[in-house]
């Protein structure tokens, strides 16, 4: 079960002016569940979107890269169960067959739609099941059904992700309402496996594109739960402009500065959210590396801890197994690392101090600590002033189990 998370209700996510949504059953894996979500954006909607770094990327991520950058999107096309990935050219045909399907129900053009995919890497994309569904999708599109798109792009997930916020700008109400899903090869270098966020906020393109990216590096790049970056990585930010504020064309004012916090906050829940959700996990886990010298060797210092499976089982077993976190961070890769200047910190117990075992430290400060299901770890480099903080959980025996068994 997710760690302290809560399942998202229907009446707590609000709609968004200018976004309709539906979900469809194709029995892509599993018969009778819904596997097919169609969101569809009116028109004059902008669009920011990040994508996967990995070489191998799937194939729906190359067709709506091209989509995006050729034409308005209208609609955007989500299916679980199969992520068309190391599918080849007949993988990018299949792609484009769906993003038609979706033109021809929506009288459309094919590269108004935005395809995405995820679930079993390799295998062929079944377009007919997926377009034979569409129809009903299309006619049942409502703007109260974000709920049900959130089930609808689950895989491994076990609870619904998703999150809504509202503030003024200018007298008038602006929604932020937001789903994602992952809990397994989840390490984004970008977003995370699949997340969608939208607003009727009315916001410059490219001050739009800025917010995303903005957002991305306080949620969903400071996320891991095995490290692995999936081949289908897929965020897409949408602003309607139907709430009828004065379009923001700078994040430098107090309305700019509004909105990019309540889009930030949306993109930082679902990302934990994903972290608290993931394969197997029972702890919750933050990492702060502080007094860097810079906040990228920060960030590789709290990464290389939170990649560390002998870190994360015994983070599960609650060992206080102190000598594996500092391993971590003595093989972290600083340049002219000193340890003699470290301290690190489980809670709020010292294990480190000045690079030596803390004097008054047991194993019972240690074991009481690492019992909590949310846990702080906290290394102080004592080598500058930067900081950075990173999100993961443990691995468990479910975690094997999961992915062992994941295609049976």
């Amino acid at each position: 079960m997710a760690v302290n998370l809560s399942a998202p209700t229907a009446e707590a996510l609000l709609a968004v002016k200018g976004i309709r949504l539906a979900t469809a059953s194709a029995g892509i894996k599993k018969p009778g569940r819904q596997d097919v979500v169609l969101i569809e954006l009116a028109e004059g909607t902008q669009t920011a979107a990040v994508y996967t770094k990995n070489a191998f990327c799937a194939a729906p991520v190359i067709v709506a890269k091209q989509h995006q950058s050729n034409e308005a999107s209208r609609y955007l096309l989500i299916n679980s169960g199969n992520a068309n990935a190391g599918t080849g050219d007949a993988g990018l045909l299949a792609a484009k067959s769906c993003c038609q399907a979706v033109a021809d129900v929506a009288h459309v053009n094919e590269a108004s739609v935005l395809p995405f995919s995820t679930g079993v890497i390799g295998q062929p994309l079944p377009v007919d099941k997926i377009s034979a569904v569409l129809p009903e999708a299309y006619s049942r599109l409502s703007e109260d059904n974000w709920l049900a798109a959130a089930h609808g792009i689950m895989t491994t997930d076990t609870i619904a992700k998703a999150k809504s916020v509202q503030l003024q700008l200018d007298g008038k109400t602006v929604t932020i309402t937001g789903i994602s899903k992952g809990s397994g090869m989840i390490r984004p270098d970008m977003a995370t496996m699949l997340a969608y966020i939208a607003t009727d906020a009315n916001i410059d393109p490219a001050v739009l594109k800025t917010m995303l990216n903005n957002a991305m590096g306080q949620s969903f790049n400071r996320i891991t739960v095995d490290g692995d970056t999936s081949t289908n990585d897929a965020c897409v930010l949408m602003a309607t402009c139907q709430a009828g504020n004065e379009e923001v064309k700078q994040i430098s004012t107090a309305e700019g500065e509004a909105l990019q916090e309540a889009i930030t906050d949306v993109c930082r829940y679902l990302a934990q959210a994903i972290v608290r959700d993931g394969e197997g996990a029972t702890k919750f886990i933050t990492i702060n590396v502080e007094q860097g010298q810079s906040q990228e060797e920060c960030r590789q210092v709290a990464y290389t801890i939170a990649h560390s499976p002998l870190v994360k089982t015994a983070l599960f077993a609650s060992d206080p197994n102190w000598g594996r976190i500092l391993a971590a961070v003595g093989r972290s890769g600083l340049m002219d690392f000193d340890l003699s200047g470290v301290s690190i910190f489980i809670g709020d117990v010292c294990i480190v101090e000045s690079g030596q075992p803390e004097n008054s430290y047991t194993e019972e400060k240690g074991q009481a600590v690492m019992a909590e299901s949310e846990i702080t770890i906290t290394v102080k480099l004592n080598r500058g002033d930067a900081y950075d903080q990173v999100w993961t959980c443990d691995f468990s025996y479910d975690y094997v189990k999961i992915n062992a068994e994941y295609r049976t």
